[in-house]
């Protein structure tokens, strides 16, 4: 089976993957989450791997709109969540003070800001499309004074040294990623029992939403059934200031009588409502 990852090799998504991936898998790096839940769609792969959330930097604003605009054939059919440490990397060892560029994804760089703000105070902060794109820039340049933020398993792929590790600012970092299928795709059919906690994932839009209380009525459908959230998130709607999509991920499955019902409420207030998907919750 091939699944496609946002790549390139040695980024947290990969070790995701590899974590959690059945054997078999034939892993595929893609150079962007896009190209990632394109690839998905258009059956260039079967699965994708993305990251969707990070316990430091929140939602993962590039996989949100994705699912939510780009296509309406993919969903999330599981989700796993790994610890994230980020190391500081160079080509050949360096003192801190020799460093005068560091790049890595912007999520990494925001996750380590007071380390890059405290100890590279005088480092200019490049944002690069991935952490592992960030380390194979900096093995290729061969440029001194310039290091990446990334993870060992980058390091090791790309010949570089680690000069910190543990950088990131709190301790228990964590992202949550996700694998995704096409709407059509057995993955998506989920099987009943089994012990496990299920989440479902879904967006929602409408013309009310610039009225008074608007969010209170969609979200009161949830609470009166007893529905918990996990999480609840804005992205705007691209369509002028003051409209948003709204994230939301629930406890239980679309198919449970109480969720399904919720659901049908919500979407009497709602312009638009989509499930993302309905999976089985990380352990």
């Amino acid at each position: 089976m091939r699944v496609g990852y946002f790549g390139p090799r040695g980024t947290f998504t990969e070790e995701a993957l590899r974590a959690s991936a059945p054997d078999g898998v034939d892993a595929v790096a893609l150079p962007s989450i896009y190209a990632t839940v394109l690839a998905v769609q258009d059956g260039a792969v079967r699965r994708g791997v993305v990251p969707i959330e990070n316990a430091l930097e929140g939602s993962v604003d590039a996989t949100l709109d994705a699912l939510a605009v780009e296509t309406e054939d993919v969903v999330i059919v599981d989700e796993v969540v790994r610890p994230i440490s980020h190391c500081l990397i160079a080509l050949e060892e360096l003192e801190l003070d020799e460093i005068r560029i560091v790049a890595s994804h912007p999520q990494a760089n925001a996750q380590c800001a007071r380390f890059l703000r405290e100890r590279l105070p005088r480092a200019v902060v490049l944002a690069a499309s991935s952490t592992s794109e960030a380390v194979r820039m900096v093995a290729e340049d061969g440029e001194a004074g310039r290091a990446a933020i990334g993870n060992r398993l980058a390091a090791e792929l790309y010949g570089c040294r680690v000069l910190r590790e543990g950088i990131e600012d709190l301790a228990g970092n964590v992202t949550r990623f996700v694998w995704l299928a096409r709407h059509d795709d057995e993955a998506a059919v989920v099987p009943a029992g089994g012990g496990r906690r299920f989440k479902t994932s879904v967006v929602f839009w409408g013309g009310g939403d610039a009225t008074p209380g608007w969010l209170v009525r969609c979200l009161s459908e949830l609470a009166s059934r007893g529905v918990n959230l996990t999480r609840i998130e804005s992205r705007p709607r691209r369509m002028g200031l003051g409209h948003y999509m709204f994230f939301v991920d629930l406890e239980g499955r679309a198919d449970d009588p109480a969720v399904a019902e919720a659901l049908a409420g919500l979407g009497t207030h709602c312009e638009g409502l989509r499930t993302l998907g309905t999976y089985p919750a990380a352990r």
